[in-house]
């Protein structure tokens, strides 16, 4: 199937820029891109006019916990670790149906905010609830969206010095064999692939030493990333110090944690030192400001970070700490407490969205296959309405990034439409939020005791 996408302002972010360009897809490849009329395509050629539209490359989100979709509206007004403590008991209790709904509601949420790639950080497995980890990879599939699903794993529990409750960590030998099996069923390496796996132990305070070092030593033989959150709190800044002797940044550093297939979620409370290493290693980090924010847990330094050439993505983070947020919307949101904490030049409309789309592709170790609009790139392609309301801003990149997420008028995978209209199309949009739904209140049922 051939797709031409005309009279659209096109923002390759490999550094081209066409007002009233085109963009030609055949097959799961952009052909073509480039100003003015696109070349002859074949008659049977879809044409879409996009007049008043801005196209940009898909959205890349680099870091989710889709089953928290099913516990929204919880704990709103706790620190993190009081936030965790409290919902540890709740998430302890879902099951695979509660999984599968919310995979379902979060993935099209994303998808409708331009999403065109999505990682998940799934790192809790209550015993005897089912294949968790199938029921989002399906989901996924099923959305038709490109999926980096990362399973994770907790093994400190508080009777080891760690923050989750026993009940709900799993043991060094189970956690290995489940996720070498998890690589081994899903993970394809083929270009243009729609699923990859990575290994992700869920935080230097939830998992021992072992864990983390033996996770990287499986993720590096079977050739797959390494994923984890870091330095997300002050909280956890003084928990490393006091177990280990080390900031977060060094601790990781000192186990083998850091490098170019490596990318961190949040890295809120950084020092230089940290920053500087980071980009040494060409170790990724996962920006995540408006859970962030939520949580007070501060605003990370996404400005020193891209100065030294580190490599950012944005992550929207999991549904729980970050209520309906839409990913295109980090944009702003990174944009405003970049300058909020540095001053007005600290983060462009440009810059933030190249941190959503080709710094993303950096952190999955994807930049040759997604995240600019280039030849020969798969056709993750986004087309937004930046007519009517957004007309008033001469720059449409501007009127993007700085305004109200504006109509997605076309989302393509692979070249494959996912959402026309600003509707869902691979998935009816009302069943998507109905899916949803039905997870939070089937998760309630099954942790109505634990919430009393």
């Amino acid at each position: 199937m051939t797709i031409v996408i005309e009279n659209a302002h096109v923002v390759t972010v490999s550094g081209d820029e066409y007002p009233g360009g085109h963009i030609v897809v055949d097959g799961d490849r952009i052909t073509a891109v480039g100003p003015g009329p696109a070349p002859s395509a074949g008659g049977d050629a879809e044409r879409i006019d996009g007049t008043g539209c801005l196209a940009t490359p898909g959205l890349v989100n680099t870091h989710h916990h889709l089953f928290q979709w099913a516990s929204q509206g919880l704990a709103v007004d706790n620190t993190l670790f009081e936030w965790l403590t409290t919902l540890y008991r709740p998430w302890s209790k879902m099951d695979a149906e509660v999984v599968a709904g919310a995979a379902s509601a979060g993935l099209g949420w994303l998808a409708k905010s331009g999403c065109t790639t999505s990682t998940d950080h799934h790192y809790l497995f209550p015993k005897g609830r089912g294949d968790l980890f199938a029921a989002e990879v399906e989901a996924a599939a099923e959305m038709g969206v490109r999926f980096h699903p990362c399973r994770g794993s907790m093994d400190r529990g508080e009777s080891q010095g760690g923050l989750p409750p026993d009940e709900v960590v799993e043991d060094l030998d189970t956690v290995l064999a489940e996720t070498e099996a998890a690589i081994d069923r899903y993970h394809d390496p083929s270009p243009g692939s729609m699923l990859r796996v990575a290994v992700a132990p869920c935080s230097p305070f939830t998992v021992t030493r072992e864990l983390l070092v033996r996770s990287a030593e499986l993720a590096r033989a079977k050739g797959v990333r390494l994923h984890t959150h870091l330095a997300e709190t002050l909280d956890e800044e003084e928990h490393t110090t006091e177990q280990f002797g080390m900031t977060p940044t060094e601790y990781m550093d000192s186990i083998g944690w850091l490098g170019p297939d490596v990318w961190l979620a949040h890295c809120v409370h950084l020092h230089d030192t940290d920053i500087k290493r980071l980009a040494e290693t060409r170790t990724g980090t996962a920006h995540c400001p408006s859970s962030n924010a939520r949580l007070g847990a501060g605003i990370a330094r996404v400005s020193r970070l891209l100065e030294e050439g580190a490599a950012v993505g944005l992550g929207v983070d999991g549904s729980a700490s970050a209520e309906l947020v839409p990913l295109a919307g980090e944009i702003r949101q990174a944009i405003y407490m970049q300058r909020a904490r540095s001053g007005p030049t600290a983060l462009t409309a440009r810059q933030a969205l190249e941190m959503a789309t080709l710094g993303g592709a950096r952190c999955l170790g994807r930049a040759g296959e997604i995240g600019t609009l280039e030849p020969g790139k798969l056709a993750d392609v986004a087309l937004w309405r930046v007519d009517g309301f957004h007309a008033a801003v001469d720059d449409p990149v501007v009127a993007f990034a700085f305004g109200t997420t504006p109509p997605l008028q076309r989302l393509l995978v692979g070249g494959r439409t996912v959402v026309d209209g600003d509707s869902l199309v691979t998935v009816p949009q009302d069943e998507a939020g109905r899916r949803g739904a039905d997870a939070h209140r089937r998760l309630m049922r099954l942790a109505e005791e634990v919430l009393r």
